[in-house]
This record gives structure tokens, C-alpha cells and sequence, in this order.
């Protein structure tokens, strides 16, 4: 088999629905993802290892490996990551079919453009342009699946007990400019359980949106406490930040509310862990409990995501300054990296296409930033891979 063109990657990938979604009626297998990047990652002399997610039957982890022709089998080297997966879609809200790649405005349209399937167009059209014969140091390319869920994919790679690269870059559309450091997701129900009765007696009950009102209090105090007690500086909000998002209870206005719950959404600094965190909202909501017992649960709605911090001297975030030209910055969403990061390699997000397209119809790449992408994805490469290993940070 011969390797398609760039577009006719990016075609393909975008082809194949992979939709990762809470919904299991939404949700979908990346299966024909991996098993397409695996064919492709075969052609080029990779090793491809295919796992199925120990707690998502029907979801996969891609791992493909290709060593130096000349010295033994060696750690180290450069991991190129991704996931496979996107989030669903409104139909009514796309100019397109989200699963054909077109063109218009000089712009490449398709769910996963940027987030994120185009990613390993770049990287398997950037490793067509070397010999293997040339490689110093071995190549990886991870590709995941439910980022845009659970992470699991991530996690369980993160347990790999014989994967030990040196470096890890993950690719996020950043617009390639560096991400040495992000925040963390956390999302919690607020679960008040009261009693329910008619509304002309209310002693005879226990209001839970009642009780709700006293608890969204602390929340609010809580809210304040994060942002005051917590700072960083290069975060464009450089503080935990706390939504109150979603509320939802009762069933009649003359009812006594007997289920009132509330969804919060948390975010992290580096350096507050989510054990920490939890611990505090906890502490929050003791109170009510105390007064009300049993009525007041925290639950997580997902695994809670840590935040991720690289040194931003690291020898691949200078390299990646000075490959993209651009100062490693600091974002407030969050991405595989704390988990790839337990790999014990230096580990930064840096990728083609603007964060501002991603989970948004007729998500797109602007198409004059190929080649520049291009050209910087190639050199990373290159200076990991392809360069004596003292001079790849030089």
C-alpha cells in the first residue's frame, strides 16, 4: 500500500465518525480511526500495538513505534499524541456534512479538523519526509480515545509500564504556539435530598431547593476563597475558577421539592490537587449535612482531570519556542497532558488549528497555516529524532 496524500488523510480521518459522547446514544467506536492510522503507521515501519480500553468495549488505544535501524532497542525518543475521538455535533447548525472535508474560503471544514484527527495528517505527512535509515532517536505516535469524555484512553497509557519517552508533545490545536501549563477540570453534582409533601403544610416536609439556597452560600463563599487564597500569574484568569452551571429540582409548585441538584464546574490551578479540592467542598457542604444529616451528596460527575504544569525551561519547551517563534503560554482548559505526563517525560501541547474552532459547527482549518504547521511539526521532529541527542535542545 502507498500512503495518501496530506488532504487524502485528512479526508479519510474525517470520514470515519468517531463520536465520544455521555450519551450512549451518541456515543460511538473509534475502531475504523485506529485501525486506518494503524495501516498508515505499518507503511512507515512502525511497530503498532491496537488495546482496547479496559472500561470502554469498543474503544481503543493506538501505539506505534519505530525504532533506529542501526543500535538496540531504546527508551526515549519522541511521543506524538492525540485522540481519535470528537465531540457530537448539531446538524442544523453546520454549512456542510461535518464528516466530508470541503473547502471554501480557503478553509479545510470537518468535525475533527483541529480537534483533533487532522493532527496526525501533519504528523504522518511530516514523517514521510524522512529516511529511516536518518533516525537517531525512536519515534511514538499515540493516538487515544475518549478525551473528550473521560480521558480514559489517556489514563490507562499512563499505566504503560515499559513506554519511557523523552519527550511528549500533544497536539492540541494551539495555533502551534507552546502550552506548557493548564488548568484542571473538575465537574461535581450537588445532590440535596429533602422530603416531599403538600405545600399547604410545610412542616410536614423538607424543602430541598430550600435547603439548595443555603448550600449555593457556601459554594459562593467557597468561590471567593479559591479566587482570593489562589494565583497564578501566567494564567489569563489567574485564579480556581467556580460555575455554577446547571440546576435543576422539584416538580410542581404545589409540591414541598423532595430532589433538588445542582452541577458545578471547577478548574483548578497547578499546585491545588484534586484531593485538595474535593476535601474543600466537602467542608463547604458539612454544615448542611450537619443540620439536615443525610441530605447533602457530592458526586463527581467524571473523573476529575489534575491540572498539568511542564518547567518552562525544559529543555523541549525552549525547543518548541524556538521552533514556533512564540513564547510558551499558560490556557485554562485542559488536555491529556497531566496523564501522559506520568510517563516521567517532559510533555508540552502544541498543535495546528485555533482552540477558538474547537467544539464549535463548521469547525475548520484555516488553510494558509498548513505549511507554516507543517514546517514546525517536521523540524520538532527532526531535532528529537533525527539530530545527535545532545544537540535536539541546542
Amino acid at each position: 500500500m502507498s500512503l495518501p496524500s496530506f488532504i487524502d488523510m485528512y479526508k479519510g480521518l474525517i470520514a470515519l465518525p468517531s463520536i465520544s459522547a455521555i450519551d450512549k446514544r451518541l456515543d460511538q467506536s473509534n475502531k475504523a480511526v485506529i485501525e486506518t492510522l494503524a495501516a498508515w503507521c505499518s507503511e512507515l515501519g512502525f511497530t503498532v500495538e491496537i488495546t482496547e480500553l479496559e472500561n470502554g468495549p469498543g474503544k481503543f488505544n493506538l501505539l506505534a513505534k519505530r525504532e533506529p535501524l542501526s543500535g538496540p532497542s531504546s527508551a526515549g525518543g519522541l511521543m506524538l499524541a492525540g485522540h481519535t475521538d470528537t465531540v457530537p455535533y448539531d446538524e442544523s447548525r453546520w454549512n456542510s456534512d461535518p464528516f466530508t472535508l470541503s473547502q471554501k474560503d480557503n478553509k479545510l471544514f470537518g468535525l475533527g479538523s483541529i480537534d483533533m484527527k487532522g493532527f496526525f495528517a501533519f504528523v504522518i505527512e511530516a514523517i514521510k519526509a524522512f529516511e529511516h535509515k536518518d533516525q537517531t532517536a525512536p519515534i511514538l505516535i499515540l493516538a487515544t480515545a475518549d478525551e473528550e469524555t473521560t480521558m480514559a484512553g489517556a489514563q490507562q497509557i499512563a499505566k504503560h509500564q515499559q513506554l519511557k519517552p523523552d519527550y511528549c508533545v500533544i497536539g492540541e490545536p494551539t495555533d502551534m504556539v507552546p502550552v506548557f501549563t493548564h488548568k484542571g477540570h473538575m465537574s461535581s453534582a450537588i445532590r440535596i435530598t429533602g422530603r416531599s409533601g403538600h405545600s399547604s403544610d410545610p412542616e410536614r416536609g423538607l424543602n430541598a431547593i430550600e435547603i439548595m439556597h443555603n448550600v449555593m452560600t457556601k459554594l459562593l463563599h467557597l468561590k471567593e476563597e479559591l479566587k482570593n487564597k489562589y494565583s497564578i500569574e501566567h494564567f489569563a484568569v489567574p485564579y480556581p475558577t467556580m460555575n455554577l452551571g446547571h440546576i435543576h429540582g422539584g416538580d410542581n409548585a404545589n409540591r414541598i421539592c423532595g430532589c433538588c441538584e445542582l452541577h458545578i464546574d471547577i478548574r483548578p490551578l497547578p499546585g491545588l490537587s484534586i484531593i485538595e479540592l474535593q476535601q474543600m467542598l466537602l467542608a463547604a457542604t458539612q454544615p448542611i449535612n450537619d443540620q439536615y444529616p443525610g441530605s447533602v451528596d457530592v458526586i463527581d460527575l467524571h473523573e476529575p482531570i489534575p491540572a498539568f504544569n511542564e518547567q518552562p525551561d525544559a529543555g523541549l519547551v525552549k525547543l518548541a519556542e524556538k521552533i514556533s517563534g512564540q513564547t510558551a503560554v499558560a490556557v485554562n482548559y485542559c488536555t491529556e497532558a497531566p496523564f501522559l505526563q506520568q510517563l516521567g517525560c517532559e510533555t508540552l501541547v502544541m498543535g495546528p488549528g485555533s482552540i477558538q474552532q474547537a467544539h464549535q459547527p463548521d469547525e475548520h482549518l484555516a488553510m494558509e497555516k498548513i505549511k507554516p504547521s507543517q514546517q514546525m511539526i517536521t523540524e520538532l521532529i527532526r531535532r528529537c529524532c533525527f539530530t545527535e541527542k545532545q544537540k535536539a535542545s541546542e
